[in-house]
């Protein structure tokens, strides 16, 4: 089972670059009933371990834009370490927390679909926006391990003049780095499920890489907005679980 979600989940991943910590961390909460705080951790590191060779991929075709990327990463490092050590602090919790990544999936679901429906005129050069927006975007990948992929995506779309195929490549570039400090940082505080995290990544490995590959052959934008509508629902229950039970 695990093993089959985690080749699902990161096929999307390599396709969309959207889905890793928003996808994972809910799954883990409402289909295995894993505290918050370890879904979180499992799914950071998760979402580094399949981000490797998809990312690999974006960055040997040259879909990778290095300055973005060092912008990205300026703010998005300090944000994660911060995010990750807050979320460490509130293991008390639950309810805030699973309410605060519900609210994180629905947000990022609904302005994926908002640019999947109306799309976004191209954007115009503003990278003094990056970093800022970047330790948003990380502070909310520490402490709900969602976010990266879908908000990262349309800050690119906004502040750059990126191709779309280099706007998923720098993403993920910036999210994979993102996972593995935050990750790192839960697993030092014991946040994680090892053996849960091994069954996801043996799936996830090889479906991250094939969706990569593929990605220029299939319809992104089909298989982009059924995973976006899927993440409306699952956020929607784990915000209706944080108020039921808060």
């Amino acid at each position: 089972m695990a093993f089959l979600l985690g080749f699902l989940i990161a096929f999307a991943i390599g396709v969309t670059g959207v889905g890793a910590g928003t996808v994972t961390a809910p799954l883990l909460i409402l289909a295995l009933g894993l505290p918050p705080e370890v879904a979180v951790g499992t799914a950071l590191l998760f979402g580094f371990l399949v981000k490797i060779p998809a990312g690999g991929v974006y960055l040997l075709k040259g879909q990778v834009d290095g300055r973005a990327l060092f912008r990205l990463l300026l703010g998005g490092v300090p944000g994660v370490l911060l995010g990750s050590l807050l979320l460490t602090q509130l293991k008390g919790a639950k309810d805030l927390v699973l309410l605060l990544v519900g609210l994180t999936v629905v947000l990022s679901a609904g302005l994926g679909l908002w640019r999947s429906f109306k799309g976004l005129p191209q954007g115009k050069e503003r990278p003094h926006l990056l970093p800022p927006a970047a330790f948003g975007i990380g502070l909310e990948v520490g402490f709900s391990s969602a976010g990266a992929g879908a908000l990262g995506t349309l800050l690119l779309f906004h502040a750059t003049r990126l191709s779309p195929q280099k706007v998923v490549g720098t993403d993920l570039l910036f999210g994979l780095v993102l996972a593995l400090l935050g990750g790192g940082v839960h697993l030092y505080f014991g946040q994680v499920d090892p053996g849960l995290l091994l069954a996801l990544a043996s799936g996830g490995v090889a479906g991250g890489l094939l969706g990569a590959l593929f990605a220029t052959r299939l319809p992104k934008e089909p298989l982009r907005v059924a995973l976006l509508l899927w993440l409306l629902f699952i956020g929607s229950q784990l915000i209706y679980r944080g108020v039921a039970h808060g």
